[in-house]
Parts: C-alpha cells; structure tokens; sequence
C-alpha cells in the first residue's frame, strides 16, 4: 500500500523526502533521502507520538535533569511499514534525556453550594517534566 502526499505539487511516497525538500522542511543540510520515523509512547496514563529530536511535556518524573529515560512503544511507523504492538512493540524502546520540571499554567477551582455561604477557592498548576526524544529503536 502506498500512500501518496502533494509537497509543492509534486507526488511523493508517505514516509520519505528528497534531500532538497528535507532540507527545506527541517532546516538542515541533507545528503540522502530522510526516512521519516514516529512512534506512539505512552507514559503518565497518556500516549504522545513523538520523532527523534522532539521535546515533549509529560506528567512529572522524579528524575534529575540530563538523566536518561526510556518509554515503551506501542506503535512504530518506518516509513514503509506501520508495527503495532499488542499492548506493546517488543524490543522497541523510545529512549530520550530529562530536559527539565515545569509547571503549567494556574487553574483556579471554585466550589460553592448555594444558599449554604460555603465557599472554597484553590488555585492548581500541573507538575511537568520535559524530555528530548534522543532515538527511537
């Protein structure tokens, strides 16, 4: 089965760019054609598609900065073939490196019963590790 994509008008197959139009996307010098690589990770209840080179958010991990951490597949796309784990792709590890702990934006909770003048107001902010996706394999 072979998908077929416009980029700039011209046909390509899923999954593969020419060096030129890799460059031109990504920003870097290419010699050879680049074989785009994703897979499916699941951490903290979620599942995030994730490249190598990404930096994503997850839910907080107690680790150091620069520390290394790996996260199981569940799906891996090659670029030619799509490998879908049952639950999990086996010998497959995204592994990637602690970037840094964030916070995300204050929520304020409000709960009030009415006619009662019970009134309770909370702010939260999510704990958040950032990770960079190192390789994928």
């Amino acid at each position: 089965m072979s998908l077929v994509i416009e980029f700039s008008g011209e046909p390509l197959r899923a999954g593969f760019l020419s060096a030129a139009k890799a460059a031109a996307v990504c920003g870097r010098d290419c010699d050879q054609e680049v074989q785009c690589v994703y897979a499916i990770i699941r951490t903290g209840g979620k599942q995030y598609k994730v490249e190598t080179g990404d930096e994503i958010l997850v839910e907080k991990l107690d680790l150091e900065d620069g520390s290394e951490v790996s996260f199981e597949v569940l799906m891996l796309c090659d670029g030619e073939s799509v490998t879908v784990g049952k639950p999990v792709v086996e010998g497959i590890l995204a592994k990637g490196e602690v970037v840094g702990q964030a916070k995300g934006k204050k929520l304020i909770v409000f709960k009030y019963k009415p006619k009662k003048n019970s009134r309770k107001k909370q702010g939260h902010r999510q704990p958040y590790t950032k990770v960079r996706i190192n390789a994928i394999g």
